[in-house]
């Protein structure tokens, strides 16, 4: 199933994309319950099948099979209400608007941690992100005049599903609500000028996030995935995650003992090597770049940099 956040006349849902139309799982449900004469419909449906992706995945295994049977629902049957939207009626969001942890995976391909001249780490090497940074599938990536050195990163990413502590690597795949893509957006300069790299990691819409969620019972294995960046269509980035020094199984092991991951929290797997800042000469992006990321059995997300002069707000 295809996840998403969408907005349509200023109110935010999620909904699964079927044959690109977009079934509203919260309203679907609702109206479904309504139809078999349930009491209480609005409230069971808020519970079970919320409007918010971060609420539903705290559903589990549970809401994704109330949302299975709410979208053969609406497609078989019209309804008063709208439950089916087409791409062009709504504007897709990042599929976890809101995250509660970005947690950001750094050197984990083989031919990035060479390109940058260092040694494979015996541990991951982890940082943040924050949900300020997350802008959605048909948004701008902001270039703030701040730097002139703004960089890519093409990760792909996974989202946490249920609450983990201590989860080995053999389990670690229950944990998994799925996959999405996300552009490690970030200002060079600014991240290297201390040995903490959070402050070019961080700024205003410097996350883009998208298009949906693939749920991990679509995807049932992360590894041996292509990915690949473009910058206005010349390729700059390629690799497989079959060459990740830490899998996503390893990942959620090694974060699960440091911290409790919550459902809807994002990490990022690392980015393949081919950065702007690694190419001789140099390749910074600049306004007007179209930045394209595909991962295969995942999707694309392709946002355009745009200069701004307003100030990042934070």
């Amino acid at each position: 199933m295809k996840l998403v956040t969408f907005t349509h006349n200023g109110e935010s849902r999620i909904a699964a994309i079927e044959n690109r139309k977009l079934i509203d799982l919260h309203a679907a449900f609702k109206t479904k319950l309504t139809s078999e004469g349930k009491l209480r419909a609005a409230q069971i449906a808020e519970a079970f099948v919320p409007k918010d992706m971060n609420g539903f995945l705290q559903g589990g295994t549970e809401s994704l099979k109330l949302a299975k049977e709410a979208i053969a629902y609406a497609l078989k049957n019209e309804s008063s209400v709208q439950l089916i939207f087409e791409e062009d009626e709504v504007k897709m969001e990042a599929p976890v608007p809101s995250p509660g942890k970005i947690v950001c995976v750094g050197h984990n391909y083989r031919e990035h941690i060479l390109e940058m001249k260092r040694e494979l780490p015996p541990y991951p090497l982890v940082f943040a992100k924050f949900a300020n940074t997350v802008i959605g599938p048909q948004d701008d990536i902001p270039f703030y005049p701040i730097s002139e050195q703004l960089d890519y990163e093409a990760e792909f990413a996974f989202v946490i599903g249920k609450r983990a502590r201590n989860v080995t690597q053999e389990d670690a795949l229950d944990y998994v609500a799925g996959y999405t893509i996300v552009n490690d957006v970030t200002y060079r300069d600014i991240q290297r000028r201390t040995l903490q790299w959070l402050q070019g990691k961080t700024v205003d819409g410097s996350a883009p996030m998208g298009p949906w969620l693939m749920t991990a019972d679509e995807l049932t294995d992360p590894s041996g995935l292509d990915i690949v960046l473009t910058v206005n269509g010349e390729k700059r980035q390629h690799s497989n995650t079959a060459n990740l020094v830490f899998s996503v199984q390893y990942l959620v092991e090694f974060l699960s003992e440091l911290m409790t991951l919550e459902p809807g929290d994002v990490i990022l797997t690392g980015t393949p090597g081919g950065v702007g800042v690694a190419q001789n000469p140099q390749k910074f992006l600049k306004d007007g770049d179209l930045v394209r990321i595909e991962v295969d059995q995942v999707g694309v997300l392709e946002n355009r940099v745009k200069l701004t002069t307003e100030v990042p707000v934070g």
